[in-house]
């Protein structure tokens, strides 16, 4: 029987991926990760892409928000938060847990929920705990949405720096000496009940050891927030009290001679490729390349970094290599010390690295010809066409 004369169905219109944007957070990088929002919410093709910003609020509200990117940026020295951008102040966003229902739902009390259609991918700039260690991404894998970036294991590996330096042990990469102290051993509720003294004990030893100054910083925090530099024992509490702010575990680390050389990672199709390395020149007005040098004051770094073609082609290995070895997708910043020996030494890797248009990640990246739209855009085409789940 032909067909021909059938009435047939129109044609329906193919609709743009959509993009969800989430950020903010609970953790105190919420400032950051929003200005990183702004920055790729302004770079997202839209032609291409439908945009939907989510933002989480300090205490962990998913909330929409206006998609004004221009309101999302470092003014007087101050950063923004998500409480701000909130196109209501009770109303909530929900994502389903179905895998099999992408859809996103907005509620306000007293109201009937309003489904606000399909999420295709989302693009998480949440920086710290609560969103760049894994969690948001096992929500994310529970609920069968792809997204940019690592998945949990190796979120949440680059998150805890103790686990991080654990693998890049085992994997060969040489990184520099540290000591972990854990809360019970500083609150003294270790079973010897010393108050603390043994932890005390077992940092003099290490600054014995390794000499000062030493860093006291959050075992799982980023952006150079709760880091103190000290420079004898009459500093030390002091410091694990700001690092304790941000994570009750922390850790301590000497202090290596060097120069600090970053290198981005980015996943291609046939793998993964460092960019051209940048250098952290140390900061005129700071003792170290800490929050307000990096995001205030906008130390800038030398890209490319000054290095010998073998230099360089080291780096780009080590951050290859790295990026392997915690099993990471998508993209990484990893850090680096060249020491007085002429050594690479890792300090850390970030698997959701800074995204403002000053961050270094990007900067690398423009230098090696893929600017800023671009790599938003190839993390986004490489999260759609990878699957959750097990891979």
């Amino acid at each position: 029987m032909s067909t021909e004369n059938l009435p047939q169905s129109p044609e329906q219109p193919s609709r743009k991926p959509r993009v969800a944007v989430v950020f903010g957070g609970r953790s105190s990088e919420h400032g950051i990760s929003t200005v990183t929002a702004g920055a790729v919410l302004k770079a997202i093709d839209r032609t291409k892409y439908e945009v939907l910003p989510i933002g989480i609020t300090r205490e962990g509200r998913w909330v929409l928000t206006a998609d004004e990117p221009e309101r999302m940026a470092i003014t007087e020295r101050r950063t923004p938060g998500v409480e701000e951008l909130a196109d209501a102040q009770e109303g909530a966003v929900v994502l389903s847990v179905d895998p099999a229902n992408r859809e996103v739902v907005y509620s306000e009390p007293g109201s009937v929920p309003k489904a606000l259609g399909d999420v295709d991918v989302v693009f998480p700039v949440l920086h710290g705990p609560y969103g760049e260690d894994g969690t948001l991404q096992g929500l994310l894998e529970l609920s069968g949405v792809p997204y940019v970036g690592s998945g949990v294991l190796a979120s949440a590996v680059g998150q805890d720096k103790e686990y991080m330096k654990r693998v890049f042990t085992s994997f060969g990469l040489e990184v520099g000496p540290y000591v972990v102290i854990r809360p019970r051993e500083w609150q003294g509720s270790a079973p010897d009940g010393d108050g603390g003294a043994a932890a005390r004990k077992k940092i003099v030893d290490f600054a014995g050891e390794h000499g000062w100054p030493l860093f006291v910083k959050p075992a799982r925090a980023g952006s150079s927030i709760g880091i103190t530099k000290v420079d004898d024992l009459s500093g030390l509490d002091e410091a694990i009290a700001e690092a304790q702010r941000h994570d009750p575990k922390i850790l301590v680390e000497a202090a290596l001679r060097g120069r600090e050389i970053e290198c981005g990672v980015l996943e291609f199709e046939d793998g993964p490729r460092a960019s051209v390395p940048a250098e952290i020149p140390p900061p005129d007005a700071h003792a170290y390349y800490d929050f307000e040098a990096k995001y205030i004051d906008s130390t800038p770094g030398l890209v490319p970094a000054p290095l010998t073609p073998e230099e360089t082609a080291e780096v780009q290995r080590l951050a290859v290599d790295a990026f392997e070895a915690a099993s990471c997708e998508g993209l990484v910043r990893a850090d680096f010390f060249l020491t007085e020996d002429g050594e690479f030494v890792i300090n850390e890797i970030n698997t959701m690295p800074g995204f403002t248009p000053i961050s270094m990640y990007p900067q690398m990246w423009q230098a090696s010809g893929i600017g800023y739209a671009e790599l938003v855009d190839r993390l986004i085409q490489a999260a759609l066409s990878r699957s959750t789940g097990l891979r």
